[in-house]
C-alpha cells in the first residue's frame, strides 16, 4: 500500500536556524544535532551522531556515503518517517518533530514529497490517478489538482501515457511519474533516495536532471541520497555521511 506522503513563520532557536540579518533569512530546513541509536544484542550502534544541515527553497544538496552509514535513516528522519534519537528538524519554522502523529501525517503530505529507488505505483492505477495520490490522500483531488497534474505529466513528457498503467512503462517513466506525484501539492521540500538506482545509465542522467531541473522550476529543496558519483557532482551541496558524521564537502 503507497504511503500517504505526507508554514509558519517562526525564528528556528538552533545556531545555524537563527536569522543572522535583513539580507539572510532563516533557512527553510533546519536539521540541527540529529542523531540516531539503535539498540541491539551486541550493543548500541550510532548511526548519524550530530548532523547538521540547512537548506533555503530553490536549494539542493546530496548526501553521499557507503551502504548501511544512515543515508536513508537520516532522508527519512527529515521527511517524518522515523524519529531521531535526539536533535531537531525545523521546516519553515516549524518544530516537526514535537507535532503528534497525525499532525505530522498531514504536514508531511502537504508539505514533503518522497521519491524512492523503488517507485511504488500502484499497478491497477492509471498514470494520472497515481500521480493525484497525494492529492486524494489530503482535501480531495479536483479539476485544478487534475490540471495540475497534467501539466506535470506533460513537462516530463509523460503528456501522451496519462492512462497507461505502470506496467506498460518504461523503468525511467514510471520513476518519471513517480517525481510527478512528489510535486503534485507543490511541496516545500522534495526528498529522493536512491532516485536513479534501479535504472540504466542513460536514463538515470535524464531522472537525475529532471528532479534538479524542476527543484529549481518549482522553488523547492531537494535533499538525495545516492551512490551514484555522477549525480552526486551535479549538486551545488554535497555532504560525505561516514561513521555518524555528515560533512560538507
Amino acid at each position: 500500500m503507497l504511503s500517504v506522503y505526507c508554514v509558519t513563520a517562526a525564528i528556528c532557536t538552533s545556531a545555524i536556524c537563527v536569522e543572522s540579518s535583513v539580507n539572510q533569512p532563516a533557512p527553510d530546513l533546519c536539521v540541527h544535532g540529529v542523531t540516531k541509536r539503535f539498540e541491539g544484542t551486541a550493543g548500541a550502534i550510532d548511526v548519524l551522531t550530530g548532523a547538521e544541515l540547512s537548506l533555503s527553497r530553490g536549494e539542493v544538496a546530496v548526501v553521499t556515503g557507503p551502504s548501511g552509514s544512515g543515508k536513508s535513516t537520516l532522508l527519512y528522519i527529515i521527511g517524518l518517517l522515523d524519529t531521531p534519537t535526539s536533535g531537531e528538524v525545523q521546516i519553515s519554522g516549524k518544530d516537526v518533530l514535537t507535532l503528534d502523529a497525525t499532525q505530522q501525517a498531514e504536514f508531511r503530505n502537504r508539505n514533503i514529497g518522497f521519491v524512492f529507488q523503488d517507485h511504488h505505483l500502484l499497478p491497477q492505477c492509471t498514470v494520472l490517478e497515481n500521480v493525484l495520490l497525494p492529492s486524494i490522500a489530503g482535501e480531495g483531488a479536483g479539476a485544478v489538482e487534475a490540471e495540475r497534474a497534467q501539466q506535470l505529466l506533460g513537462r516530463v513528457g509523460l503528456a501522451d501515457r496519462v492512462q497507461h498503467r505502470p506496467a506498460q512503462l518504461s523503468g525511467g517513466e514510471r520513476q518519471r511519474v513517480a517525481v510527478c506525484r512528489a510535486l503534485i501539492n507543490a511541496p516545500l521540500l522534495l526528498l529522493a533516495d536512491e532516485p536513479t538506482g534501479n535504472l540504466d545509465q542513460k536514463t538515470a542522467e535524464s531522472v537525475g536532471s529532471l528532479l534538479l531541473e524542476i527543484a529549481v522550476e518549482q522553488n523547492t529543496m531537494l535533499v538525495c541520497v545516492t551512490h551514484s558519483l555522477e549525480l552526486a557532482r551535479r549538486f551545488d551541496q554535497r555532504y560525505e555521511l561516514s561513521e555518524g558524521q555528515l560533512v560538507r564537502q
